[in-house]
């Protein structure tokens, strides 16, 4: 009976190894606007890599909307009067991982950098959270349907 009782708990402890290992290989990061250690990790990163383009208030470059001499478009706020909230998160981490040009059609080029050998994916998950954050509920709202 001990040895049955043992061969159980060492079955319990496999599956557990089995399940962190997995998640230590495949991490399920999310952006949660409600996670304050990840919310604030995301306003660090994004004042030091995005603020200088995107405003330190998220309100993005004077006349975002309209293209400047070279055919490129100026960086678009991240606050609830731009377009970031009509993305997914994986389409805002895709864009901030490989640059707009990846997701643009037409070779669009942009003064956009790809960030992906510059952070690590939990922090371009975190600057998405910082970014939701700040937004109105409402908008919060919309934008998480957009995830499903």
């Amino acid at each position: 009976m001990k040895f049955v009782a043992m061969k159980i708990v060492a079955l319990i402890a496999l599956i557990g190894v089995g399940f962190w290992g997995w998640k230590i290989v495949f991490p399920d990061y999310r952006a949660d606007p409600n996670d304050i250690a990840q919310v604030e990790r995301g306003r660090v990163v994004y004042q030091q890599y995005c603020a200088s383009c995107h405003g330190v208030n998220l309100q993005g470059q004077a006349d975002w909307r309209y293209r400047k001499s070279d055919g490129r478009l100026p960086a678009p706020p991240h606050d609830e009067t731009g377009h970031t909230w009509h993305h997914s998160d994986e389409h805002l981490v895709g864009i901030t991982k490989y640059g707009p040009g990846e997701f643009v059609p037409g070779g669009y080029e942009s003064d956009m950098p790809a960030f992906d050998d510059v952070l690590p994916d939990e922090d371009i998950w975190a600057a998405i959270a910082f970014i939701k954050s700040t937004w109105p509920s409402e908008v919060l709202a919309r934008q998480s349907r957009t995830n499903q």
